[in-house]
């Protein structure tokens, strides 16, 4: 089944006032087998609730084979899907979700048929239906019912070796492409050169010249340190020390994070073939984030830059981003 095939069914059951992680995984369940293991999580916030739902696809030599392959972690990042009562429909937040979903089911159709891959890959993302908005400069963001900690808790573990993060990136003047861009590697602080890895997966599945988007430093900084940050897509980077990589799904003029009739499911399914291409390219092997090297040698010039995954020393401010 194409991965196209995968986003359609999903929109179908995230566009929906009774969406749940626990109709999402009713489905996920159905294309997989025992042996790939997916949880719900349902999380309170001060806003509201959400389903964190997590997929682990096993590897043939991955670590829950006991086996010794790297594990890759791709995160759907969101505030949420709808923002109703305020609007009704699917907003174009949601797409990070969408893609996360698609890829594991992708993944889990191939693990049930027999194409298994080398190592293990963790999917996960959250559910949720009914999410806040703010304000946010040029377009209004979608925020969620529970704080970035708590998304970061349930949505990265320590089994991942390396991250995907793919979240919707359409609402700045940064990036001006509409289809999908990747970011440099952010890990432990540092943003470390791009992955000429990446970049080569990225344009066999999209058949364009890769785009990739800029990050300042504060853009891989927590939330809730009152600095300005492009959005939630690099997030993922300060709850680990694995190498972490912007999956952007983009347009070529500033969409709001809340608005519906935004998504575009070609773009969407874009996104989760090249997670899917990722995942076999480095739980095999033949793909990499970073070089490992050149990283450690940065580390020892400069000394670490840990920090940077901190809110940092100063009081605590409103978050700007």
């Amino acid at each position: 089944m194409i991965v196209l095939s995968h986003v359609l069914t999903a929109l179908d059951l995230l566009d929906r006032p009774d969406a749940s992680g626990k109709l999402v995984a009713e489905h996920l369940r159905a294309l997989g087998d025992d042996a790939c293991p997916i949880t719900v999580e349902t999380v309170a916030g001060e806003q509201g609730s959400t389903d964190f739902i997590q997929v682990t696809v096993p590897g043939s030599r991955g670590r829950t084979a006991g086996g010794d392959a790297p594990t890759l972690g791709v995160v759907g990042r969101l505030g949420g899907l709808g923002a109703r009562p305020e609007l009704i429909g699917y907003v174009s937040d949601g797409d990070g979700a969408t893609a996360a979903v698609a890829t594991a089911a992708k993944l889990l159709a191939m693990h049930a048929r027999g194409d298994i891959l080398p190592g293990d890959v963790v999917v996960s993302t959250h559910i949720c239906p009914d999410a806040p908005t703010r304000p946010h400069d040029p377009v209004p963001f979608m925020d969620s019912p529970v704080d970035i900690t708590a998304m970061n808790a349930h949505e990265v573990t320590s089994e991942m070796d390396a991250v995907l993060s793919i979240d919707t990136t359409k609402g700045n003047r940064i990036v001006n492409h509409r289809g999908i861009a990747i970011s440099p590697t952010v890990r432990a602080g540092y943003i470390l050169p791009v992955s000429a890895d990446l970049v080569s997966v990225l344009e066999t599945v999209s058949g364009e010249p890769a785009v990739v988007f800029a990050l300042s430093t504060q853009d891989i900084t927590p939330y809730g340190n009152g600095l300005h940050h492009l959005n939630s897509i690099l997030q993922p980077a300060v709850a680990t020390a694995a190498p972490v990589v912007g999956v952007a799904i983009t347009t070529v003029t500033p969409v709001a994070g809340c608005a519906t009739g935004a998504s575009h499911e070609v773009d969407i399914a874009l996104a989760a073939r090249f997670a899917v291409e990722v995942a076999k390219g480095f739980t095999s092997g033949t793909v990499s984030f970073h070089d490992e090297a050149e990283a450690a040698l940065l580390e020892s010039l400069y000394g670490p830059a840990t920090h940077l995954q901190t809110t940092g020393t100063a009081p605590g401010a409103p978050d700007r981003a």
